[in-house]
């Protein structure tokens, strides 16, 4: 997955706009926070996940989708390569993300 591809497929969720964050680009919902960002130097996304869902993500391929390391990552942001992945995987990755901040919880 190249990352304009990827930036195509997170861009086609209804109010989604990129921001600058730091030397990624992100990308969150007008007047939300980030669901996800993009770091093009090594074609990566940080999508921002429950723990749960993480944990699930991670089982697919614990190589190429992983726990960012910091505090972040202990919260659900995880670091999927996109080189080696399905597209189809990043795509559930990112509805979940942005499902969670245009859902209200209950």
């Amino acid at each position: 997955m190249t990352g304009e591809e990827f930036r195509e497929m997170a861009l086609e969720f209804a109010a989604t706009e990129t921001v600058p964050h730091f030397e990624r680009v992100g990308f969150k919902v007008v007047k939300r926070r980030m669901f996800a960002t993009y770091l093009e130097s090594d074609n990566t996304a940080n999508i921002f996940l429950t723990p749960d869902e993480q944990a699930t993500f991670c089982k697919i391929d614990k190589k190429n989708i992983f726990p960012i390391p910091n505090k972040w990552g202990e919260k659900g942001a995880t670091t999927f390569r996109l080189d080696n992945l399905d597209p189809s995987i990043v795509r559930e990755a990112l509805e979940s993300a942005y499902s969670a901040i245009v859902q209200p919880k209950k």
